[in-house]
């Protein structure tokens, strides 16, 4: 450690103004820690794409010397980047059992497993590395084994809370530690970060007792098979289902490739309690009463090829929506997945299941903390500074307001985007500089980036198709001859091809005797334009237009 006239830079490279994406900076003195390293999943326009990562540019770049990796919690927004990280830097990691586990099965998937330091900090330890002391502490959320950091600097102590919610009945018994909390605040805190994925909604999060009634009653009434999908690292919603298919002496079969390995490293690592027989094969669940059967799938958000959404279908291999299914959607939709979360119930419906979501029954509970929660943190710690974090922007918004309208100094309170440089100590807080944080788009299978100009060109195609004109050039007058042919594909209708193709010839016919004595390579980028111009005037749309002149003697 150095003098208290050092400098604190938070640099947020993912997490603020979307969900997703998670990635905190923290650097004093030419030395940096990474807390989380998520992934976001795509939209609908982000065109084969299967995950978007942070932007390490800034890393790669600068003197500063990236000394850890630190995560909060086992959810992918938090870790499901971490291997694309540590393909790159060879730094040591720091988690809670669980999470280790589930990053392990990552690493495994892009072979680093042997390569990855990870060692455990569980809550109520700490570690130094470098100009920092990290000291975790317990949180409440919708994973096992979630934590926030207490992370010590010469220019002052930071609070980052990770995910959390204040439940005081969880499931699997893990609060959030108010008491430590309550302490760091009395020793003072220089700038929290905390969570604002729910600011906006009043009140206080439901305890995860309330799903457990919920899920109880619906596996004792349900006439035949129970079909339950919720997040695959939803430990304490799976173990809810085990307790009650034990209780009405049911079993269960498990299928969706997350959700099979999240339960085995669970069940390994003690926080998942089930005998192997309340669990069957694929034979069994065949041939199984359905008035005793019970099926966890994955699917929660309307993955297209997770099982639910191939049951939904009635495309999946082995499982067919049949009289008496219940099928129980126990999460609500991420912030763009409503529109499939949406399409699958319907299909369900119409397959003649009855269906059960939480629009309709309590079936699922957030993870996050409401209003109330977020003022009791506030009140115990009593940062000097505050960084509202995780939320989309208007999250970040309600969250600073919160903090102002609970006494905060509005020059104080920082709603950051991503990219931003927030620069702090005792006396001095300001946000001097800006990097680049893109998203980075990759192709997992074949784990490659892809190029966002790339998604921009699908995106078009998709929107308004393709016209392909082929020219003649007489390289002995130089000079162009009629198209020798058009196409289209996604622009206009089979019927509609003559009328719109003779158009075109006749338009080509100016662009022809504008473009003699010519330049091969210039030439085609001046019919691109001129023909996409006038397809617009044409038919109001803009297809890719590519033109392709090839060359006779």
């Amino acid at each position: 450690m150095t003098t208290s006239s050092d400098i604190l830079r938070v640099i947020p490279l993912g997490g603020l103004g979307n969900i997703g994406r998670n990635m905190m900076l923290y650097e004093v003195n030419n030395e940096s820690i990474a807390v989380d390293c998520g992934l976001m999943f795509p939209e609908d326009e982000h065109l084969g794409v299967d995950v978007i990562i942070p932007d390490f540019s800034y890393l790669r770049n600068t003197e500063t010397q990236l000394k850890a990796l630190f995560l909060t919690h086992g959810h992918e927004d938090h870790i499901g980047a971490a291997a694309y990280l540590l393909k790159e830097f060879n730094i040591p990691v720091f988690c809670t059992k669980l999470t280790r586990g589930l990053l392990q099965v990552k690493l495994q998937e892009h072979h680093l497993s042997d390569e990855i330091k990870i060692q455990s900090l569980d809550p109520g330890s700490d570690v130094s590395i470098g100009n920092f002391n990290i000291e975790s502490f317990q949180v409440s959320h919708s994973i096992p084994d979630s934590a926030g950091f207490i992370i010590r600097t010469s220019a002052g102590t930071i609070v980052h809370t990770g995910d959390f919610k204040i439940d005081h009945t969880p499931i699997m018994g893990q609060h959030t530690d108010l008491n430590r909390l309550a302490e760091v605040g009395n020793e003072g805190v220089l700038l929290l970060c905390a969570d604002s994925t729910y600011a906006e909604i009043d009140g206080y999060t439901p305890s995860e007792t309330v799903v457990a009634e919920r899920l109880e009653n619906a596996v004792s009434k349900a006439p035949g098979r129970i079909i339950m999908t919720t997040f695959a690292s939803l430990i304490s919603r799976i173990q809810i289902i085990i307790d009650a298919a034990i209780k009405f002496d049911k079993r269960i079969f498990v299928t969706g490739r997350s959700m099979e390995k999240n339960i085995q490293i669970s069940r390994d690592l003690g926080y998942i309690s089930a005998p192997d027989q309340v669990f069957m094969s694929r034979k069994e669940m065949r041939s199984f009463p359905p008035h005793k059967t019970i099926i966890i799938c994955t699917g929660s958000q309307g993955e297209p090829n997770a099982a639910l959404s191939r049951i939904a279908r009635g495309t999946h291999q082995y499982i067919e929506i049949q009289d008496g299914d219940t099928v129980v959607l126990s999460s609500n939709p991420v912030p763009g997945n409503e529109k499939s979360v949406s399409k699958n119930i319907n299909l369900l419906f119409e397959a003649g299941a009855d269906v059960i979501y939480n629009q309709i029954d309590n079936v699922h509970v957030r993870g996050h903390a409401a209003k109330e929660e977020l003022k009791i943190i506030h009140r115990i710690i009593k940062p000097k500074n505050f960084v509202p974090i995780h939320g989309e922007f208007r999250h970040l918004v309600h969250h600073a307001q919160l903090a102002i309208n609970l006494g905060m100094e509005p020059e104080n309170v920082f709603v950051l985007e991503d990219g931003d440089v927030l620069e702090i100590n005792e006396d001095y807080a300001e946000i001097p500089d800006h990097i680049s944080t893109d998203y980075i788009y990759i192709n997992q299978y074949g784990n490659t980036e892809i190029d966002e100009n790339i998604i921009h060109e699908r995106q078009a195609l998709a929107d308004n198709g393709v016209v392909v004109i082929t020219l003649l050039l007489n390289t002995e007058k130089n000079t162009l001859d009629v198209p020798l042919s058009i196409s289209s594909y996604g622009f206009i209708p089979k019927e509609n091809e003559s009328e719109i193709y003779g158009n075109i010839r006749t338009f080509s016919q100016t662009l022809l005797a504008e473009n003699q004595n010519i330049n091969i390579q210039q030439a085609q980028m001046d019919i691109e334009k001129k023909l996409s111009q006038y397809l617009f005037q044409l038919t109001r749309r803009k297809p890719i237009v590519r033109a392709k002149i090839l060359t006779k003697t």
